[in-house]
């Protein structure tokens, strides 16, 4: 299994919908950021699910190292 890489050093802020499913990018490859494209079948690995809680803008990890998967907690001030 491959590591992730670094798609960004700060979150992506999404306005996300209650109770829509997201599937985050975790390998750091997706065209689509944050999102999943599929990039990861190469690497061994696998997007997270993540759904909206509420109506509102998530700041998802770009760095994906967050320990807060898939939002961001500031990890990407440390790296």
């Amino acid at each position: 299994m491959s590591e992730s890489i670094v798609a960004k050093k700060g979150s992506f802020p999404v306005d996300v919908e209650e109770g829509k499913t997201y599937f985050w990018c975790a390998c750091g490859r997706s065209k689509s950021q944050p999102f999943c494209d599929g990039s990861h079948k190469d690497f061994g690995m696998s997007p997270e699910k993540w759904v909206a809680p509420a109506t509102k803008t998530a700041f998802f990890c770009g760095c994906k190292k967050s320990g807060r998967a898939p939002l961001c907690d500031g990890t990407h001030s440390k790296i």
